[in-house]
């Protein structure tokens, strides 16, 4: 079974002081940390320092618990980029049959809005999955308001 879920942030940053944050792994893996840390290919520090062609696997990425343990991999897929306003990447998981993250950003009077939209659909019960997935992006946006909103 299929599930959507979405988070939203308000920030204190412009869209694209977001922007930066959003598409480099060093964001990234602040966001994810200490739960979990994406990898990248050493010339790899943003999302655009690849030639992305849409649908096409990027890289592997290593997903490893605590920075530590690799319990998955991601083949990241770009199927959308807009420079400055977000991305959409469906990738292949092993652990999922279905993951896509639309992550997108908007000005906002008082800086900019973020919101990751995930629908996902996983080899393992939801019961298992749906929780873990809700707590890490928690874990993402609370990460995401200390850092830009102190």
């Amino acid at each position: 079974m299929q599930h959507t879920l979405q988070f939203q942030s308000e920030l204190n940053a412009n869209t694209d002081t977001a922007w930066r944050w959003i598409t480099s792994f060093d964001g990234i893996n602040t966001e994810l940390a200490p739960l979990l840390f994406m990898t990248a290919p050493s010339h790899v520090r943003t999302l655009t320092d690849v030639d992305v062609v849409f649908g096409e696997p990027l890289f592997r990425s290593w997903l490893k618990l605590f920075g530590l343990l690799p319990i998955d991999y991601s083949k990241l897929t770009l199927v959308e980029l807009e420079e400055g306003v977000g991305f959409t990447e469906c990738s292949r998981m092993g652990s999922m049959k279905v993951w896509q993250h639309e992550r997108k950003i908007v000005a906002t009077p008082t800086g900019s809005r973020l919101t990751d939209t995930l629908t996902f659909e996983s080899y393992l019960p939801g019961f298992v999955v749906k929780p873990f997935v809700t707590t890490l992006f928690k874990h993402r946006h609370k990460k995401l308001q200390r850092h830009f909103n102190g």
